[in-house]
């Protein structure tokens, strides 16, 4: 198995997202929903590595082996979330039904003069995130993305909806880009999305616990709610099956504080906060993690130097 996730090719190619497109478009969304079985076998089949990876995992979380119709399910899911992808980016949020948990942490934190960072994971559909803009059309979102690492659904984005791909903010630009990026969100009273169950290449993690194992978690965002002085409230697009949707919102600090004595400390007991969170949703509703990879690997973050700066030394832009 490759050392590090971002090494993965990215499921599917831009004909393959293109033809579902099409179809979803045009035929709907029953008729779409059909591809995804011969779709779930193909990547059942063929995609090795994220076969063995979704095994490994169902067991974990299950404490049984896992059969292959788990895994099959499991794949299933994850090909559904894509799939929905297609309407709640084109302004289809009726189709789906969406029950809205905790929604007033979201709102008890933010403020006209600062934003508010949410952050998510590789769990269910972060698009589902939109229906708030239904709640608080006043406030824009702005969505921390990759767009080298999953190029193919980065041109989904800009071709279904390009007043959200301008709300991007590329994570694949060096980090103190998007720390100022983000700075500018957070000054003028924006979300911004992020996602912080993955560290990119050579980026600094701690090792905390995480469905009976350690596992490495990227410190970046922590660091960047410490710096920019916000709070960081934690969100869940959970896929219930069929229309149904469940976005979670629960608070994780309304500000991060790491003083420079015993700061790796404090910011390890934040990162574990997280991801002890992140482990009830995920054992509550096991297929929607959709990390196919080794993620228990704890060699992949061993010469890991940190890319973010230090909150304590670092100034803002003059």
């Amino acid at each position: 198995m490759s050392d590090h996730w971002s090494e993965h090719r990215e499921g599917g190619g831009r004909f393959a997202i293109w033809l579902i497109r099409t179809i979803g478009l045009t035929f709907g969304r029953a008729c779409a929903r059909l591809l995804l079985y011969p779709i779930t076998l193909y990547f059942f089949l063929r995609r090795t590595e994220e076969r063995r990876a979704s095994y490994e995992y169902l067991e974990r979380v299950f404490g049984k082996p896992a059969t292959m119709w788990m895994v099959m399910r499991h794949i299933h899911y994850f090909a559904a979330t894509i799939l929905d992808r297609i309407y709640l980016l084109t302004e289809s949020l009726n189709r789906f039904d969406v029950n809205i948990v905790g929604l007033d942490e979201v709102h008890a934190q933010m403020r006209p003069d600062r934003g508010t960072l949410l952050l998510g994971a590789h769990v269910g559909s972060f698009e589902v995130l939109r229906v708030l803009s239904l709640r608080r059309p006043d406030v824009t979102v702005r969505v921390v993305l990759n767009t080298q690492q999953t190029p193919a659904m980065t041109d989904l984005l800009h071709a279904l909806n390009p007043a959200i791909a301008n709300n991007v903010i590329d994570a694949s630009r060096p980090g103190h880009e998007v720390v100022f990026a983000l700075h500018d969100a957070m000054q003028a009273g924006d979300l911004a999305t992020l996602l912080g169950d993955r560290a990119r290449p050579q980026e600094a993690t701690v090792t905390v616990e995480f469905l009976g194992s350690p596992a490495n978690f990227p410190v970046a965002p922590f660091l960047i709610a410490s710096m920019l002085k916000v709070p960081m409230v934690m969100c869940l697009g959970l896929y219930r099956g069929g229309r149904r949707y469940e976005l979670v919102f629960e608070t994780l600090a309304e500000q991060i504080n790491l003083p420079r004595r015993g700061r790796e400390a404090e910011l390890r007991e934040f990162v574990q906060r997280y991801a002890t969170r992140l482990e009830h949703h995920v054992r509550a509703h096991p297929y929607n993690w959709f990390n196919f990879y080794d993620f228990w690997n704890l060699e992949t973050a061993r010469d890991a130097e940190p890319v973010m700066p230090d909150p304590a030394v670092s100034g803002e832009r003059g």
